[in-house]
């Protein structure tokens, strides 16, 4: 049945067609004289659909003249209804309110013509005739009327549908960038943290390989160490952008990533830098305080970007000083150095900070992570030579940090 139904819907002209045969009404030893006036009037409906007003204007003149010429109604004439239903289904009301007025006219002219007025008969048979004609005409202008604000209501219903379909689509587009932004820094402080130590313990161990094997062999343990550290953060990261479906790990147990670094693994992070030749200081002022986990990995982030920078542009015999500032209204990380590089003004934005220490980087993406990680907590970042040498990053979380 809904097969049938559609196949109606794809081929409208054979309904109408149809729906045409139907109306022709066999005129008996009249037929010579109706049949002029039958095809006037049932040949529109064929194209009522595509042409609406059209077929409407040509069954009414036809109408018209038959009422002139005839002098009783012929089957044919239901075709002033079907034609009267479409104007008001597809065409604006103003539009089909003017053919009801001209089919309601036409009706009381009929009632006239047909069945003159009669002593005997009186007005009230006059006015039961003329309710006969006008209201199936009525009621059809009706039926058209609702079926135009029905079709109008589902169109509106399927634009809105399509335009919230839209709008999700675009939003998953906006959600995805910056899923993709925040996977990137992620990489990109792994990345640089974990390859800037390997340098360095590399660098270190082809300079005592001959002089001190011993110090040579431990800088490639701390390679292999680190190494092995970072691809365990890679997989971790890689793991979230993975098919659970595709991967070959028991999903009952669930996934094997490690939890996120924060304020507690400073320790850790400060002991890697010293193990690649950088002293580094720690220094907690105020009480500590229980940070939550995005701001605890956000302050981890920038403590490890900076001393990447430090390692990399800092110059040799560079110390580093970490500092972590707990006060009333939120938490003060500052990572300062001693290096030498050029000095450039202060900067909160990425490209003004040089590549003179722990604020700056050359490809600007780590600046740019730093940044934009402690803005999304609504912090700022200051990045700039000091007065007395080297370079220094302040970054300031404003935290509603609770008694422990």
């Amino acid at each position: 049945m809904p097969g049938l139904y559609a196949w109606l819907r794809r081929n409208p002209r054979l309904v109408d067609g149809a729906l045409a045969l139907l109306l022709i009404y066999p005129g008996g030893s009249r037929l010579l004289i109706t049949l002029p006036f039958t095809l006037g009037m049932v040949v529109p409906v064929v194209f009522r659909r595509k042409y609406p007003v059209a077929a409407f204007a040509a069954v009414i003149a036809v109408g018209a003249l038959q009422v002139l010429l005839l002098r009783r109604p012929i089957g044919a004439d239901l075709s002033v209804l079907v034609v009267l239903y479409t104007l008001a289904a597809y065409r604006p009301r103003r539009i089909s309110l003017r053919g009801l007025a001209i089919c309601l006219a036409g009706a009381a002219v009929a009632t006239w013509r047909w069945h003159p007025v009669h002593p005997v008969d009186g007005l009230y048979t006059v006015g039961v005739e003329t309710a006969l004609f006008g209201g199936p005409v009525l009621l059809a202008w009706l039926l058209g009327d609702s079926a135009r604000w029905r079709r109008g209501y589902y169109q509106a219903l399927e634009e809105k549908a399509a335009r919230l379909e839209r709008e999700r689509d675009a939003q998953a587009l906006v959600a995805a960038a910056a899923e993709r932004t925040r996977i990137a820094r992620e990489i990109h402080d792994v990345v640089a943290h974990n390859v800037s130590v390997m340098v360095v313990q590399a660098d270190g161990a082809a300079f005592a390989l001959d002089g001190s094997p011993q110090r040579a062999r431990e800088a490639l343990g701390a390679i292999s160490a680190t190494g092995r550290r970072a691809l365990a953060e890679m997989r971790s990261l890689l793991g979230v952008l993975r098919d659970p479906a595709s991967r070959d790990v028991d999903l009952a147990a669930g996934p094997e990533l490690g939890p996120q670094p924060g304020i507690d693994e400073l320790g850790e992070l400060l002991g890697q830098a010293r193990a690649a030749g950088l002293p580094v200081s720690l220094t907690v002022s105020g009480v500590p305080r229980p940070v939550p986990e995005g701001e605890a990995l956000a302050v981890y982030r920038v403590v490890q970007e900076s001393l990447t920078n430090v390692r990399k542009h800092a110059g040799p015999g560079a110390t580093a000083a970490v500092s972590l500032g707990y006060a009333g209204e939120g938490l003060v990380i500052r990572v300062t150095d001693d290096g030498r590089g050029p000095a450039v003004p202060d900067s909160t934005v990425p490209g003004g900070a040089g590549p003179g220490g722990a604020g700056s980087d050359g490809d600007g993406h780590g600046l740019t992570g730093m940044r934009e990680r402690i803005e999304l907590y609504g912090g700022s970042v200051r990045t700039g030579p000091r007065p007395g040498g080297g370079y220094q990053v302040v970054a300031r979380l404003p935290l509603a940090l609770e008694p422990a």
